[in-house]
């Protein structure tokens, strides 16, 4: 596999230049752990990203940051609402199960990855009253989903005022956040709706080695603390991990990143025709291809992973060079 023909994952994308920058401007003496100068600037950066208040920590991966922002919904006994393609079910190796001393997962249904009001009920009310059943605790959503599609501020609030109206927290898992609020055009607030906490996705879209966990209800924070601490999670040098989440946002680089990687998704499309399993709103694509086409794809030094036995995932990133791009679209074309 050619490295400049890299379409496994945006996991795999380089470190972007500012985010490096940033780091190397940190290399000084400060307050350890989340005592730091860039750490206590996050709450207001993140503040004005959303208009909201929110209080924000930072955590090395995308699953730590999931399940720690959980662990502050739910108790041992309860569960997590979740779509059955979520990563938290399908790619987080029981990490929610751990970090929430054994809570449940409950899986509900929706295309593309996406729950709806009615499917979170309809998981909410198969429960019987009584202990001898796991109750729902919290719902958890991801933006953009599993297969790469983006909740509309109207889906949002819908859930939103579910999540309300059963007195649910609400939790976003925001690992490509950024490329849905490219594709979606609104702000920050809008593509979040009236969640309760986001695990905004860094590592994805730029970054090195840092998540932020933006928690919009208050005193959820104060909990998480606690955890991120017995999570192993609490880092002596958390200002690296700040400098690395303030470059994305305070600048705009998170949607600046986002709207590149879309782009490149976009030029792939737009000849992959019929052959998408799913409208392509972010930087996912999934391409029908049998086998043997999928081997010459690779034989022309494409990676990417293989989608059950029909099908290939491609994922472009911040970094995905135009020329790549373009050849891609031109082998699926050529199919």
């Amino acid at each position: 596999m050619s490295r400049g023909k890299q379409f496994l994952s945006d996991n795999a994308a380089s470190v972007h230049p500012a985010v490096w920058e940033a780091m190397k401007a940190a290399d000084t003496a400060d307050a350890p752990y989340d005592g730091d100068a860039l750490s206590r600037r996050m709450d207001d950066a993140f503040g004005e990203l959303f208009a909201r208040e929110c209080s924000v920590l930072w955590a090395a991966t995308g699953t730590a940051a999931n399940c720690l922002a959980l662990g502050t919904m739910v108790q041992p006994h309860g569960g997590v609402i979740c779509h059955r393609e979520a990563h938290i079910e399908m790619d987080e190796g029981g990490a929610p199960g751990f970090y929430l001393h054994g809570a449940k997962l409950l899986l509900a249904d929706g295309d593309g990855a996406k729950l709806t009001p009615e499917t979170i009920a309809a998981v909410a009310d198969a429960v019987r009253e009584g202990v001898h059943q796991v109750h729902p605790h919290a719902i958890s959503i991801t933006q953009a989903s599993e297969y790469g599609r983006a909740y509309r501020p109207a889906e949002l609030a819908a859930i939103g005022a579910l999540s309300r109206e059963r007195a649910l927290p609400l939790h976003m898992d925001g690992a490509r956040f950024a490329n849905a609020a490219a594709f979606l055009g609104c702000s920050a607030a809008e593509a979040a709706g009236p969640v309760d906490a986001l695990s905004f996705g860094c590592v994805k879209n730029g970054g090195m080695n840092a998540e932020a966990i933006v928690f919009f209800a208050p005193g959820l924070a104060d909990v998480a603390r606690f955890r991120l601490k017995r999570a192993g999670q609490l880092q002596s040098k958390g200002r690296f991990l700040a400098a690395q989440i303030l470059a994305m946002v305070e600048g705009g680089l998170w949607l600046a990143n986002a709207r590149a990687a879309n782009a490149a998704a976009q030029e792939i499309a737009g000849a992959a025709g019929d052959r998408l399993l799913h409208p392509v709103e972010a930087n996912e694509l999934f391409v029908r291809c049998s086998a043997e086409e999928r081997a010459a794809l690779r034989g022309q030094g494409f990676g990417f992973y293989d989608w059950g036995t029909g099908a290939g995932r491609f994922v472009t990133a911040w970094n995905t060079r135009p020329d790549d791009a373009l050849a891609l679209a031109k082998a699926l074309a050529s199919l």
